[in-house]
């Protein structure tokens, strides 16, 4: 299956690259710009996109060279679908190419849906080496297939099938080199494009979200139909399919709860076969963790499968376990087993930044395994100058990542004594301020706590904590459930701390909850002294009356007073 997927992007290039285009059906196949998109997932981190130079051209008339009978196309008279159906009942039966090319003779049923279905069988056949390329690429009934996709197949050319300029290269075609699949792509944010994803191969699916993800080109309707029929399809996943599905989820910002379980599902399948092999459950690791997929069971098992092959696997590989873990809030049941074989395996030379052994260092303490040592490799007076070496410096990101082990260092690593962050440190001085759409979520808290609180002076907002991260709304009680000033020192006051939880501070997934960074935040908060009152989206929400709000905050501040 992993040649034919690779096939899928290379097939009928071979094949037209033995053919001339017109001018209009060159411009017909330019694609569309990369739109980026904006999802209610994670925003990915950028791996090795291969965005395409034609991808940054205007659609050109590609819809109207492939697809314009399609969209003339009135309800069909039962007739007509009798016909279509036994056209497709021939194509499944056919075992021959002859068998498949028949199809197209003196039949004026046959449509651009069946060309295409034709062409993914015929890749599918090549890939098999069931048949070869040349048996078929100079049929008449072949070239009629091309001609009914937007091609131009040339009149005279010496018998090659190809356009050779005066070097020798292929001329009028090196802006479209791609399959059939571009037919689907090019009309990738209409409708008739994801309903011709029906007719393809589960691999050319696979190649279709690939591509879509390496144009960056996020197409709602298309990704829809892409999820629904990767889904239904009975066909497992190979291995590196499941990994491109992932990848082009988490590159495109793309939640779907189905697809995610078939592609978990085949993976645990698939995963004892794989023996040889990390880079690419390195992957499904990495894009499990920027989707913020939570699914205890196949992170089970590629903790299981990384114990048992941890001498093939490459520290890279170890890291990608550890931050995704650490992200999705998930311990494994042989937790203590991954600390004493898979943490010691990874030293800081094994990194070539410094934001990576960074990285690596956060992700151990969110999963409670990490070590003195580690702590203080990063909290030293040195390390931070070391940081700035990086490429990209010392971000706001590092900055907040150091100040969460500080913290940790300080009020809940047991008995630790190494360095600490000195007060004056340049660490401290970071930006932080909360994404917009969650900062819609803390305003609307904010105007019912100024209804429910007699003074200002008895809220602060945004509080920098010193801990890498902000306090949404601050408030002190006594105990008798009375709200009391901030600015002035009153024994025994509880302090309350708000913390807004939005769509991006939880896992998704099969099973869900909060984030390992919401999991950190809160325990530092309460080793602080803080009570923590979540206002999780799901529970609160800025649609709701401004009364309702305020109840519903009230009620938390009685059950925080109460328990004390």
């Amino acid at each position: 299956m992993l040649g034919l997927q690779r096939f899928a992007g290379s097939f009928v290039t071979q094949l037209y690259r033995r053919a001339g285009y017109s001018s209009s059906a060159r411009a017909a196949g330019i694609p569309l710009a990369p739109t980026g998109g904006q999802s209610d997932a994670v925003e990915p981190e950028a791996r090795t996109p291969a965005v395409d130079a034609a991808a940054k051209k205007p659609r050109g008339n590609m819809v109207a060279a492939a697809f314009e009978s399609l969209k003339n196309d009135g309800p069909r008279d039962e007739s007509k679908n009798q016909a279509s159906s036994k056209i497709d009942e021939r194509i499944i039966n056919a075992k021959t190419v002859n068998g498949l090319l028949t199809i197209t003779e003196n039949n004026n049923a046959f449509s651009r849906k069946h060309a295409l279905r034709i062409v993914s069988i015929l890749a599918e056949w090549s890939t098999m080496d069931r048949v070869k390329i040349s048996e078929f690429e100079n049929d008449t009934r072949f070239l009629r297939i091309c001609r009914m996709l937007g091609r131009t197949v040339p009149k005279s050319n010496g018998g090659n099938n190809k356009a050779i300029g005066e070097n020798g290269t292929v001329k009028r075609i090196s802006g479209f080199r791609t399959d059939d699949l571009n037919t689907v792509l090019g009309v990738a944010g209409d409708d008739e494009a994801a309903k011709l994803v029906a007719s393809i191969s589960l691999p050319q699916m696979v190649k279709v979200m690939s591509t879509l993800a390496q144009r960056k080109r996020r197409s709602t309707p298309l990704l829809r139909s892409l999820a629904f029929n990767i889904s239904s399809a009975s066909e497992s996943l190979d291995l590196k399919q499941a990994a491109d599905v992932l990848y082009a989820m988490s590159t495109l910002n793309f939640q779907d709860s189905v697809l995610g379980a078939k592609v978990c599902a085949d993976v645990q399948s698939a995963l004892p076969k794989n023996v040889e092999k990390s880079a690419v459950v390195g992957s499904i690791i990495t894009s499990l963790g920027i989707l913020r997929y939570r699914d205890l069971d196949i992170l089970e098992s590629l903790t299981q499968w990384l114990l048992k092959n941890s001498e093939i696997c490459r520290p890279q590989d170890l890291s990608a376990y550890f931050l995704t873990s650490a992200l999705l809030n998930f311990k494994s049941a042989q937790l203590e087993e991954v600390s004493k074989k898979l943490v010691k395996s990874i030293v800081r030379e094994d990194f070539t930044k410094q934001s990576e052994w960074l990285n690596f260092v956060w992700a151990l303490t969110m999963l409670g395994v990490v070590e003195h040592s580690h702590l203080a490799s990063v909290l030293s007076a040195d390390f931070l100058e070391t940081l700035k070496k990086d490429k990209a410096g010392v971000t706001a990101t590092s900055k907040m990542r150091l100040l969460n082990l500080n913290s940790y260092a300080q009020l809940i690593a047991t008995d630790y004594k190494g360095p600490l962050l000195p007060t004056d440190s340049p660490v401290y001085q970071v930006p932080m301020a909360h994404p917009k759409a969650k900062q819609v979520l803390v305003n609307g808290m904010l105007d019912a706590l100024k209804s429910l609180l007699p003074a200002s002076n008895h809220l602060e907002t945004a509080v920098d904590t010193k801990m890498g991260f902000l306090i949404d709304a601050l408030c002190h009680f006594d105990a008798n459930k009375n709200p009391l000033p901030l600015d002035k020192e009153i024994p025994n006051a509880i302090r309350v701390a708000l913390m807004v939880i939005d769509f991006h501070d939880i896992c998704h997934g099969t099973h869900r909850c909060g984030s390992g960074v919401t999991n950190l935040t809160f325990d530092l908060l309460e080793k602080s002294g803080y009570h923590v009152i979540p206002v999780p989206y799901n529970e609160f929400s800025t649609s709701d009356k401004l009364l309702k709000r305020v109840q519903y905050l009230e009620s938390k501040f009685k059950a925080i007073a109460s328990s004390k």
